[in-house]
């Protein structure tokens, strides 16, 4: 089985210029992707990072910086204008990968997943982070590339080339993901 996660396309994110630029452009290829995997019988889980005020759930670069980010219920913590969101499952996370302190890895288990399509922000970072700990669980990953983004081009491409090469992961156009996903 297929699932489909969508990574941290919230509002938080995408103040920053780099990716506000392609936030449209993103948004419909997540929203491609995700009517997708709905027609085809596939899950889709939406997934994002929320944190408390009280720092209890911060990490260590905002405890240095005393800096929280994307507050539980602020602006900042919705999905992205645009985005569907309606009757998919959504989960919580407060690190980079979506399997820390979450129950991802039973949801992908419930599901009979074997293989992850990732989509999202940031790809050098939490779309990265999440994908090489679906490898350690033993779960292929695919990245639909024109629904990924992130404000560092040079850092995703370095990472990507790394998860491609030792991880065995692929990056495919959102065409060939549509594709794969309708099957044979």
């Amino acid at each position: 089985m297929i699932a489909v996660l969508v990574i941290d396309m919230q509002n938080a994110f995408f103040e920053e210029p780099a990716l506000k630029r392609r936030q449209e452009e993103v948004v419909a290829a997540c929203n491609s992707l995700t009517s997708a995997a709905r027609e085809a019988g596939a899950n889709v889980l939406l997934v994002g990072t929320q944190h408390e005020r009280d720092k209890s759930t911060w990490s260590l670069n905002m405890l240095d910086d005393d800096q929280g980010f994307i507050f539980r219920g602020s602006e900042q913590a919705n999905f992205v204008p645009g985005l569907v969101t309606a009757d998919f499952p959504q989960m919580v996370k407060t690190r980079d990968s979506a399997f820390f302190g979450t129950d991802l890895g039973m949801r992908l288990r419930n599901w009979d997943v074997e293989t992850v399509i990732l989509a999202g922000v940031s790809a050098h970072n939490c779309v990265a982070q999440t994908a090489a700990d679906a490898f350690a669980h033993n779960i292929r990953v695919i990245y639909a590339a024109e629904a990924l983004a992130t404000e560092n081009p040079e850092s995703a491409e370095a990472v990507l080339r790394v998860l491609t090469r030792e991880y065995r992961q692929r990056v495919l156009p959102l065409d060939e993901v549509l594709k794969l996903l309708k099957g044979p």
